[in-house]
């Protein structure tokens, strides 16, 4: 009956379970409504065996735990979720440059627009009703908007820290405890009951929504399983295979109370903003997509359907930052080699509100600035601490509180 289509089975032994099959066809049009898979998203064979499970009734799913062989089996660079015609194309898509440059130098580059597109597209994934306009003008402008609640303002204002975090970060940042806890820390300010869970393995078990699944809940084996993930991700010399790995991984994992699906958004990102490639920013990424293709992850292990989403999900990332790349300068060489020295000086000036501005950052290039450059850097200084706003607050390490005070006190 098998062969013949009649059933579907999973699992092995005492645990196989038979089902009334469900033809690839019905799967596009299971669950209709806006809780149905879209069909403009081109899906392999494997991937629509997939949905044929999911898009049955939780009580016709098997109950499924956390299975360690997943991660177990994996082994970097020899193991490939993406293969490698699939990466030779996700490379050709998100390229960004002929020339070497620095790690990070696109992501800063294209920063105002990374910031409002991917907070917004996350934030959409996880229900935020915020339009994409509404977070321009928080990001840009500090203006929250009307009739929205404050958690969806939150989450949007957290996102944008995170990403920033990331972007400012990018030479010192890696798949370790430090910078993972730190990104989740920054996703989770202000959202979770007990906020001793922010950038916490979390204490207790929890429950996916909708699913079969259930993570592991001893604190203990989720800090080891961590380790693993977190080893194992560091060795993996291709970014957009990083990237999807910890897609893949760290939901499944689920290491914290809450907030896991955004904090590997993110940190999927971290390879490719280090590779100078495309970001992914999930936009136009449809909320039952991507629940679908991780359920298939949490309950069958299976990666294809998140595979056939990543790849849907980057090139229309891509196509979104063409005329980007295209009309983008190039970077000034001056102000990446002081960079750190120009945000120190604006962060002096600014929370030292007693001194005279001009006064200051002439003091502080004298003292650090080879003679020759001091003009130029003095510039650069003078220009960004003119075009200093709420919107870039966060890159100087500076708070709203602060930046109000140092502009009344100057008139400003």
């Amino acid at each position: 009956m098998i062969e013949c289509g009649q059933i579907t089975a999973s699992g092995e032994g005492r645990a196989r379970r038979y089902f009334g099959a469900i033809t690839p066809a019905d799967a596009s049009t299971l669950d209709t409504g806006t809780d149905s898979f879209p069909s403009f998203i081109p899906l392999s064979a494997d991937s629509r065996d997939i949905l044929v499970y999911i898009n049955q009734p939780t009580e016709a799913r098997k109950p499924v735990g956390y299975q360690r062989d997943f991660l177990g089996a994996y082994q970097p660079n020899e193991t490939s979720y993406l293969s490698e015609s699939l990466r030779r194309q996700l490379h050709r898509m998100g390229k960004t440059t002929d020339a070497v440059e620095p790690a990070g130098t696109y992501s800063r580059a294209v920063l105002n627009r990374l910031l409002i597109d991917l907070s917004w597209a996350s934030s959409h994934l996880e229900g935020n009703t915020y339009s994409r306009l509404d977070t321009r003008e928080l990001i840009e402008h500090g203006m929250a908007a009307r009739g929205k609640a404050a958690i969806e303002t939150q989450m949007i204002l957290n996102h944008k820290t995170a990403i920033e975090l990331l972007v400012e970060n990018i030479e010192s940042a890696e798949f370790n405890r430090y910078t993972l806890m730190n990104l989740h820390s920054a996703l989770a300010e202000n959202l979770l009951p007990n906020p001793a869970d922010e950038g916490r393995i979390r204490q207790h078990a929890v429950d996916i929504g909708k699913s079969t699944y259930r993570p592991l809940s001893t604190p203990h084996q989720i800090e080891d399983a961590l380790e693993v993930l977190l080893n194992k991700a560091n060795q993996i010399s291709d970014p957009f295979e990083q990237s999807f790995f910890m897609m893949v991984h760290l939901p499944y994992l689920q290491p914290f109370a809450d907030i896991n699906k955004r904090t590997s958004r993110l940190a999927a990102n971290l390879p490719l903003f280090r590779a100078n490639l495309c970001p992914l920013t999930f936009l136009d990424v449809p909320e039952q997509a991507y629940s679908r293709a991780t359920l298939g992850v949490y309950e069958m292990t299976r990666v294809e359907l998140l595979r056939d989403l990543y790849l849907w999900a980057y090139e229309r990332s891509t196509q979104e930052y063409v005329a980007i790349k295209q009309d983008l300068a190039e970077p000034d060489p001056l102000r990446l080699t002081w960079r750190d020295f120009i945000k120190t000086t604006i962060r002096e000036v600014v929370t030292h509100p007693e001194l005279d501005p001009l006064a200051c950052i002439q003091r502080a290039v004298a003292e650090h600035v080879s003679e020759t450059e001091q003009p130029e850097v003095q510039a650069l200084i003078v220009e960004e601490l003119r075009r200093l706003q709420e919107g870039v607050l966060a890159r100087y390490g500076l708070r709203p509180s602060e930046f109000n005070l140092w502009k009344s006190s100057h008139g400003n």
